[in-house]
């Protein structure tokens, strides 16, 4: 098995190396994307479980994939379908390999050796050339500036050539001639009142496309409820404004995008929990969650289970967050996370620590 997938793994490392080198490239999430999942390609050398494990594989993406989605959703329709169509083929491939080689690769009796050399090329001689094709030779035009400098070679009569200006056309005789542009004045057509257009209103909308749930545009509806998931599945919640989603289960990961006053109490999460670009947002887990990542976001409150008090907390870019914990009797205190640092220069090194407490 070893010399068959030896090709093989040269081109997965080739696409990790390629991704290190390209760190500075707009598109990073997608070749990172790529570059975490290519690896599942080797599931016909994983025993006794391929399938699960081009499945790990898939799920590695999906940080990345999210982060194409919540940078060109509302840009470029093409990369959305990028991701979507990305993820269908190993989701495919997942259900091919459960489905055939459920412990391992399934061999066929009748098939000669893996390794065997590829079969010659049929024979037949050499393809005779092409066609001549007839040349026509081109006209060589002159060249205008070679006979710019032949002009001026001429000295005096260069001036020969020049037409003569009547004293109708001629500025010091004619005043008329020399006045300037009118100055601007300002149109006295009335404004239309109200300013910029309002924005578009969209519909909203709650949807599972592939493996991925989209909730987007929910306004005030406070009865957001997602009951069939599974771990394969993650949710995606765009610029939705007073409202509450509740995720039954446990799933891979949750997204907040551009949403306002709005809360998400979900079971437990295989990856991480995500709030970009929010406002006022709550979050509560009631079982477990490996990481939580803030994102220029003001103002979030995320509730911690007594099962998740190992998350890690990852912020950037944002202000008012605050970790409320379990104590034993049932009640939370509240954390508020740093906001301000101070950092020096220590033995060549910079050294940070906040300047503010985390909570009493």
């Amino acid at each position: 098995m070893r010399p068959v997938l030896e090709a093989t793994g040269k081109q997965i490392q080739e696409v990790i190396n390629f991704r290190e080198n390209k760190r500075t490239s707009p598109q990073f999430n997608h070749l990172s994307a790529v570059s975490e999942s290519i690896s599942g390609l080797s599931w016909v050398a994983v025993e006794p479980a391929p399938s699960q494990y081009c499945r790990e594989m898939m799920n590695a993406a999906v940080f990345y994939t999210n982060r194409v989605l919540k940078d060109f959703r509302e840009k470029d329709k093409v990369h959305v379908e990028w991701v979507q169509a990305y993820t269908s083929v190993f989701s495919d491939l997942c259900d091919y390999i459960k489905e055939h080689h459920t412990t391992g690769v399934s061999w066929n009796p009748r098939g000669g050796a893996a390794v065997a050399a590829p079969p010659p090329p049929p024979p037949g001689g050499v393809p005779p050339p092409p066609p001549m094709v007839k040349l026509e030779p081109k006209e060589i035009k002159a060249d205008p500036t070679a006979q710019l400098f032949q002009d001026i070679n001429k000295g005096l009569d260069i001036t020969s050539k020049l037409k003569k200006v009547s004293d109708d056309q001629k500025t010091h005789k004619n005043p008329s001639l020399r006045e300037g542009p009118k100055p601007f004045s300002k149109s006295t057509s009335p404004q239309p009142k109200g300013g910029a257009t309002a924005p578009t209103v969209k519909p909203p909308r709650m949807q599972l496309e592939g493996k991925k749930w989209f909730i987007e545009y929910q306004k005030d509806n406070k009865n957001i409820v997602l009951s069939e998931t599974s771990m394969e599945q993650s949710v995606y919640v765009f610029k939705c404004e007073g409202s509450v989603v509740q995720v039954k289960g446990k799933i891979n990961s949750i997204i907040l995008d551009s949403c306002k006053k709005t809360a998400v109490v979900f079971d437990s999460l295989v990856s991480s929990l995500e709030v970009v670009n929010c406002q006022s947002c709550q979050a509560q887990v009631l079982g477990t969650v490996p990481t939580i990542a803030i994102e220029k976001t003001d103002g979030c409150m995320v509730y911690v289970s007594k099962d998740s008090l190992g998350a890690e907390i990852v912020t950037a870019k944002s202000s008012e967050m605050n970790i409320l914990l379990p104590t034993e009797s049932g009640e939370f205190s509240e954390h508020p996370v740093p906001e301000q640092f101070k950092t020096l220069i220590q033995n060549g090194k910079l050294v940070t620590t906040c300047t503010e407490k985390a909570g009493n």
